[in-house]
């Protein structure tokens, strides 16, 4: 990131701060959809896809503003993160995230999202795209 806020500490500051906001930022987008991930459409687990789609997004944008394959992988780490805590089992035998087609489709297709936007990412596409925005 050539992005800095005044002298070399600041700059060092300035990009841990980033790089910890996209992770929260993945963190929170995990723990909202592993509640609401079971919302349907008729057979179709709609906010499963939907929130699918809105962290593929999100590894994308970090990664173009971050001009960086870890602003795409700091997102995508705070949702696996998240998402695999609170589909785990608890001690008296409850689950978060359920064994259900919604269930699946949120967990996998999550991943496979977090893995296309750094895929993505990682391949430079983010960078082309942004140098020729300039």
């Amino acid at each position: 990131m050539n992005v800095t806020a005044g002298g070399k500490g600041t700059g060092v500051l300035f990009t841990v701060a980033v790089y910890g906001m996209l992770f929260l930022l993945g963190a929170v987008q995990g723990a909202i959809g592993s509640f609401q991930y079971s919302w349907l459409a008729g057979p179709v687990p709609a906010a499963a896809l939907a929130f699918c789609a809105v962290l593929l997004a999100t590894c994308l944008l970090g990664a173009w503003a971050t001009r960086s394959v870890s602003g795409a992988f700091a997102p995508a780490a705070g949702w696996m993160v998240a998402a695999f805590v609170l589909s785990m089992p608890v001690s008296n035998g409850s689950v978060i995230i359920t064994n259900t087609a919604a269930g699946r489709w949120y967990l996998y297709g999550g991943t496979l999202c977090a893995v296309v936007g750094v895929v993505l990412s990682f391949t430079g596409w983010i960078r082309r795209a942004g140098t020729r925005a300039r």
